[in-house]
C-alpha cells in the first residue's frame, strides 16, 4: 500500500461508501491546543488522537522526550478509536504530516499495514472543496489485535556498529551545534548526515514527488541496509521513514533519538565537523 493518500483520493473514496477510520494528529512542539483546534474544524468523522499521551510514553532518565507507547496500551488506545481488524486508516495534521507520521509509524510497527497519511493533510483536503466539522467524536469501540516489533529500529546501544547510513532529521543549525532550544546538548551524533525533515516537502507542505525524494536519498546512501533517522525525539524522524518508503526505500528509526542520546554524558558529540566529548 502507498502510504501517502491524496485529497482527491480521500474524497473519492468516501463518495463511494467506503468508510476509512480517520485519525486527526494535531500537534506541535511546545503547544498543548490541538484538540481546541481539532474541535475548531476537522474532516467529518475524524478522531482527535493524543500524541503526547496515546502515542507516546512517560519519559524516564533515558528514553528521550517521547518513548514510544508500551504495546498493551497502543492497542487500547487504537480501539478506543475506532479501528478494527478489516479497517482502512488515514491519518493527518495541519504541520505537514510531521505529527501524523509518527501514527502511521507506529501502527505499522504495531503491525497494522493498511494505514496512509493524507498528503497535505487538512489544508489539501479544504483545497480539494472538503468540508469541516465542528466539536468532538467519539467512535464505536474497534477490536482490532495488535502486535509489536514489525518496523526497522535502531536502539543506542546499536549506534556504533550500524552499517547504513545514519541520517539527521533537525534542522541544520541544531546539527551543527550552533543552536539548541529543545535540548540540554547541542550537536549531533558522530558520523551522522544532515537531511532536514522539511526537505522532504515542497512550498504547500506536500512530499515532493517520488523520484526527487529517491535521488535525495541516494546521494546520502540511505538506501544502503541498515540506513536509520533520528531527530530530537523521534516524531519528525518517522516523518524522515515515511519520506523515504515513499520513495521505496526502507529506513530504521531512532526512536530515542537526540534527546536520549545526549542524556548519556559519556556519549561523543559532533558540532560542525569536529568530534569532542563531553
Amino acid at each position: 500500500m502507498n502510504p501517502l493518500i491524496s485529497a482527491s483520493q480521500l474524497r473519492e473514496a468516501l463518495a463511494a461508501g467506503q468508510k476509512p477510520v480517520l485519525l486527526d494528529v494535531r500537534w506541535v512542539l511546545g503547544r498543548d491546543d490541538g484538540a481546541q483546534s481539532y474541535a475548531a474544524g476537522h474532516i467529518p468523522g475524524a478522531v482527535f488522537v493524543d500524541l503526547e499521551k496515546e502515542l507516546s510514553s512517560a519519559p524516564g532518565e533515558h528514553t528521550g522526550r517521547h518513548p514510544l507507547p508500551l504495546p498493551a496500551d497502543f492497542e487500547a488506545a487504537a480501539r478506543s478509536w475506532g479501528i478494527n481488524a478489516e479497517s482502512h486508516v488515514v491519518v493527518y495534521d495541519n504541520s505537514g504530516a510531521l505529527a501524523a507520521a509518527r501514527a502511521w509509524w507506529v501502527l505499522r510497527h504495531a503491525g497494522f499495514d493498511a494505514v496512509q497519511v493524507l498528503d497535505g493533510g487538512l489544508a489539501a483536503w479544504s483545497d480539494a472543496g472538503g468540508e469541516l466539522a465542528l466539536g468532538y467524536q467519539q467512535p464505536a469501540a474497534g477490536t482490532v489485535s495488535l502486535s509489536w516489533g514489525r518496523m526497522p529500529v535502531v536502539e543506542f546501544d546499536e549506534l556504533d556498529a550500524l552499517e547504513g547510513t545514519l541520517i539527521d532529521s533537525r534542522a541544520t543549525a541544531r546539527y551543527l551545534g550552533i543552536e539548541e532550544p529543545v535540548d540540554p546538548v547541542a550537536g549531533h551524533i558522530p558520523g551522522a548526515l544532515n537531511r532536514p525533515t522539511t526537505d522532504n516537502l515542497d512550498a504547500q507542505m506536500r512530499f515532493r514527488n517520488p523520484e526527487v525524494l529517491h535521488d535525495s536519498f541516494l546521494k546520502l546512501d540511505a538506501q544502503r541496509s541498515g540506513s536509520a533517522a533520528y531527530c530530537g525525539s523521534g516524531i519528525t524522524a518517522a516523518h524522515q521513514v515515511l519520506a523515504a518508503a515513499s520513495a521505496g526505500i526502507e529506513l530504521a528509526l531512532y526512536p530515542g533519538s537526540w534527546s536520549e542520546y545526549c542524556s548519556y554524558t559519556d556519549a561523543p558529540v559532533a558540532t560542525s565537523d569536529e568530534k569532542h566529548r563531553r
